[in-house]
């Protein structure tokens, strides 16, 4: 397998974290795609028909993107150790969690940082800083919520390490562009995060 990626950029890390936990990561090719320029080539929007990333190349040719998607398909594949779910309620409950964090975390952060870095111009034209301005005071305000949970729990999902605990990572790391170290801010943050650096995918 081939996996289509791009460099901090927060959706493909999800997957390279997700390979790492699955203890698959050097069984899979990976190709660097410059978002800018690579990405809106008609050969990268023959894998991906938006010329995003990640892009999981499988054995037989075939294309699948999206991040969950892809995370889904490895868990599939390699179903120990578990990321999300042995059971309907389980898989249920795991992706709840894993959207909450997406839609209103990781979806701001994005929105924040593509709109507002000067790095990331050439990819948001135009950038528009009031939305940036908007994204980052949701983002700020929802990423207090999910401190407050996991005061509650050890993780995002419950008492155990899922791909929802993937998602925020991703969007809390790629939030420091914007100069936001969320776990200099939320005690609880800040303890789960030094669980997870514990771990070898995050070492």
């Amino acid at each position: 397998m081939k996996l289509y990626t791009a460099k901090i950029a927060p959706n493909p890390l999800r997957v390279e974290y997700f390979l790492k936990e699955k203890g698959i990561f050097d069984e899979v090719e990976l190709v660097q795609v410059e978002l800018a320029t690579e990405a809106k080539e008609p050969s990268h929007q023959k894998r991906h028909i938006f010329g995003r990333v990640p892009v999981l190349e499988l054995d037989d040719g075939q294309m699948l993107s999206e991040s969950r998607a892809i995370c889904t398909y490895l868990e599939e594949l390699y179903p120990e150790p578990n990321l999300m779910g042995k059971n309907g309620v389980e898989r249920a409950f795991i992706e709840m969690h894993d959207r909450q964090v997406e839609l209103h975390v990781f979806f701001p952060i994005a929105n924040w940082i593509r709109h507002s870095h000067p790095g990331l111009a050439t990819l948001e034209i135009p950038q528009c800083p009031d939305w940036a301005a908007s994204s980052e005071a949701t983002a700020r305000k929802n990423t207090a919520i999910i401190d407050v949970e996991l005061g509650k729990k050890p993780y995002v999902a419950g008492d155990n390490f899922t791909i929802a605990d993937i998602t925020l990572y991703c969007a809390l790391n790629f939030a420091r562009l914007g100069r936001f170290k969320a776990w200099e801010v939320h005690a609880n943050i800040a303890i789960w995060r030094e669980k997870n650096l514990e771990r070898p995918a995050f070492s």
